[in-house]
């Protein structure tokens, strides 16, 4: 129990593509969908995107070297696909289906864990940061990944991504310095 292994190697998991998608959905199902929110925004949106980023990894899995994690593999291929969903969405709105809108929610775990997300009080102060770092906070902070691993996802230099992730601690600080000025000025 003491030493610590990376359970996501790609030799831990199975070598048939069914096999490999089931166990990835497994472990990373909820982190997958996480991503996809907030890229996207959208809860719909999200849940076709994280379908997707499964398929695309199920079609390539005989492709996957083992050159990272399978978590940085799938929060990699996430991160693709919502950044095509985005420029789909700024080129024409996405219709939505009228029957999803009206048909009643049920109580899930990945809900549950997107209404804490976006509860989160220093979310609201990430969410005021331009895009880029945005980003770096989300993967940083919200999924542990390293410097060097958010730069191969994003296909970044490390010392650019080290260096917004000052800039949006830096940012965030000021923010909520802002506040509190604003709140001793308000008593």
């Amino acid at each position: 129990m003491g030493s610590t292994t990376q359970l996501d190697h790609h030799s831990k998991f199975p070598e048939d593509p069914s096999d490999a998608l089931e166990e990835m959905m497994s472990r990373y199902g909820s982190l997958v969908l996480r991503t996809a929110y907030f890229y996207l925004g959208d809860r719909f949106l999200a849940e076709d995107a994280s379908q997707e980023a499964f398929m695309k990894a199920y079609r390539n899995w005989k492709k996957f070297r083992g050159d990272s994690s399978v978590k940085t593999w799938i929060v990699k291929i996430t991160i693709h696909v919502c950044y095509d969903k985005l420029r789909k969405k700024s080129s024409k709105e996405q219709p939505i289906d009228p029957a999803e809108v009206m048909t009643p929610v049920h109580y899930d775990l990945e809900q549950e864990v997107i209404k804490k997300m976006e509860s989160t009080q220093i979310l609201k102060y990430v969410l005021q940061l331009p895009p880029h770092y945005q980003e770096v906070i989300y993967l940083y902070y919200y999924l542990d990944f390293n410097t060097l691993e958010i730069a191969k996802m994003t296909g970044t230099r490390d010392g650019t991504i080290r260096t917004r992730l000052h800039r949006a601690r830096s940012l965030i600080e000021d923010l909520i310095t802002k506040e509190d000025l604003i709140h001793e000025g308000s008593k």
